[in-house]
């Protein structure tokens, strides 16, 4: 069995969708690819795939659906690709469950090096996944569990998040969030009560220090809002009593104070 990731491609432009293939190929995936929604949702659900790429502009369901659909079976990254220049259409497409998204015409250098931080990222999340103890029958909290064993946990108002174990719980309950949630979560509960700009937490998505200097558009910093109000909702926070993320309105944002 091969031991290389794997991608799903979902674009209905035939040039795109081979220039796709081939700078996954490169970035070491086995790729599969259809023109179809449809066809997308069903080569997720049999590949399992680490990354989905995705285009809005499908002939059957759109993209917006496709995401949808593919979030209630996979925990796939994934890019969403569009050539709109509407921030309504990124908006819609992260709020569907897109984790980011790139925009058309695309240098595929630029792709491949966005790809390849993201693939870091969700590989060290994946090595913790696979290096998490065993459940132990007598012990119901995961975050228990870690806790009794030493591992760093971040703990604020009945909220636990674990790196060890990439698992988050509210008042014991266990929550359910994406690889782009869990990264801003972990940085936000890791930085002691000091502000992240959105900038900032752009270029920890991308896997980049905060001070690289590298450009960060506005339609970047408002995916940042946007995966923001969904981790919020997910959780059960509230944006004028915000229990674990505060909003510093104009610069960022950082964890609400103990309770």
């Amino acid at each position: 069995m091969s031991d290389r990731r794997v991608a799903v491609v979902v674009e209905d432009d035939e040039d795109i969708r081979g220039l796709l293939e081939v700078v996954l190929l490169q970035s070491g995936f086995d790729v599969h690819s259809t023109d179809s929604g449809v066809k997308g949702v069903e080569l997720v659900e049999s590949r399992q795939p680490d990354l989905v790429t995705l285009d809005l502009g499908l002939p059957d369901i759109d993209g917006f659906e496709t995401a949808r659909r593919i979030r209630t079976i996979s925990d796939a990254h994934i890019v969403m690709l569009t050539a709109r220049t509407d921030e309504i259409d990124t908006i819609l497409g992260l709020e569907a469950g897109a984790d980011e998204y790139v925009t058309k015409p695309f240098k595929p250098r630029e792709l491949r090096a966005r790809v390849d931080a993201i693939m870091r990222r969700r590989n060290s999340q994946t090595q913790a996944k696979n290096e998490a103890p065993a459940v132990l029958a007598e012990t119901p909290s995961t975050m228990q569990r870690g806790q009794a064993e030493g591992d760093h946990v971040h703990s604020l108002n009945g909220l636990m998040l674990n790196p060890s174990t990439y698992t988050v719980e509210v008042d014991g309950e266990a929550k359910n969030v994406t690889p782009t949630e869990f990264t801003l979560l972990d940085v936000l509960l890791g930085s002691n009560g000091h502000i992240r700009t959105k900038t900032e937490l752009v270029r920890r998505l991308r896997d980049e220090a905060s001070d690289s200097g590298t450009f960060v558009s506005s339609a970047d910093e408002r995916s940042v809002e946007v995966h923001m109000g969904n981790l919020r909702r997910k959780l059960g926070d509230s944006t004028q009593d915000p229990r674990w993320i505060e909003t510093v309105r104009g610069v960022g944002y950082r964890a609400a104070a103990k309770r």
